[in-house]
């Protein structure tokens, strides 16, 4: 399945199965609430923090990646099959909803995309949202992982001089003149930046995948997408440029999901600045 779906795309497979994962960092327990109010008719509900991470324990970043059984329970008690196609949607932009398009490729579940837009784009088209909350039965989800997309911390460390490492981060974070979220602000050495933000226009959808190609390509430096480990501060927004990739058709690429807050987290760990 190609990874991105249009809003008009959606509205002419009612069969599809949709999850909202709006949500807002400084303020987590908001994309629920909004869910609550009102959403795509049938959507089911996906928290960052509690689905879509493992818990924190001050070394493994601010948004683990969680044990593969515990992320199949969670779509068994959402009634996923397999067989399901199934679309991920924020309030707009989309890091948040490739945050489980990426965990479900990891997953091994292909029938997965994102909705270009997202929320933003479905209400401004004038298309129907409830609050009823949907009616869900319990499943068993046989899967067969896709371990490869992700690379762990042990990895990057032992092959840091050899990894292409893309860093999905503001400019001014990866060159560490300011760390808003993190202790400690810096890169992994030897990392490039393609602030993910990039990826969409001014309102809100992705960019044509000739444009993003070009762009990724300039910011890849002629690297084979193969070769490319995205991070940024949790594996949020690097999830968003491995998505950015597969649009442009730059297939292949991996996430290093704890990112720069399981990296920073221990001293003895190099980094890099600009400043």
């Amino acid at each position: 399945m190609k990874p991105l779906v249009s809003t008009d795309e959606l509205a002419q497979n009612p069969d599809w199965r949709v999850f909202d994962c709006r949500h807002d960092l400084a303020h987590p327990e908001s994309g629920q609430a909004e869910y609550e109010k009102a959403h795509l008719p049938g959507a089911l509900f996906a928290h960052l923090d509690h689905d879509l991470s493992a818990p924190m324990t001050g070394r493994n970043g601010r948004h683990p990646l969680p044990e593969m059984a515990d992320f199949v329970r969670f779509l068994e008690k959402k009634g996923i099959l397999p067989t399901d196609t199934i679309v991920c949607y924020d309030a707009g932009p989309g890091s948040y909803a490739a945050r489980l398009w990426w965990m479900l490729r990891w997953a091994g579940h292909a029938q997965a995309a994102v909705l270009d837009g997202g929320f933003a784009k479905w209400v401004a088209e004038g298309r129907p949202v409830n609050a009823e909350a949907p009616l869900i039965t319990g499943t068993k989800y046989k899967n067969k992982p896709e371990r490869s997309r992700m690379v762990a911390l042990a990895t990057v460390e032992r092959q840091l001089k050899r990894l292409a490492l893309l860093d999905a981060r503001a400019p001014a974070r990866y060159r560490g003149e300011q760390e808003p979220i993190d202790p400690v602000a810096g890169r992994i050495p030897g990392a490039m930046n393609r602030f993910n933000t990039d990826n969409v226009t001014a309102a809100g959808v992705f960019k044509s995948p000739e444009a993003l190609r070009a762009e990724f390509e300039k910011a890849i430096s002629g690297k084979d997408p193969k070769t490319i480990v995205h991070y940024c501060g949790s594996g949020v927004a690097a999830c968003h440029n491995a998505l950015a990739m597969e649009v442009a058709g730059l297939s292949g690429s991996r996430v290093y999901i704890g990112s720069w807050s399981e990296w920073s987290a221990e001293p003895t760990r190099p980094i890099s600045r600009s400043v």
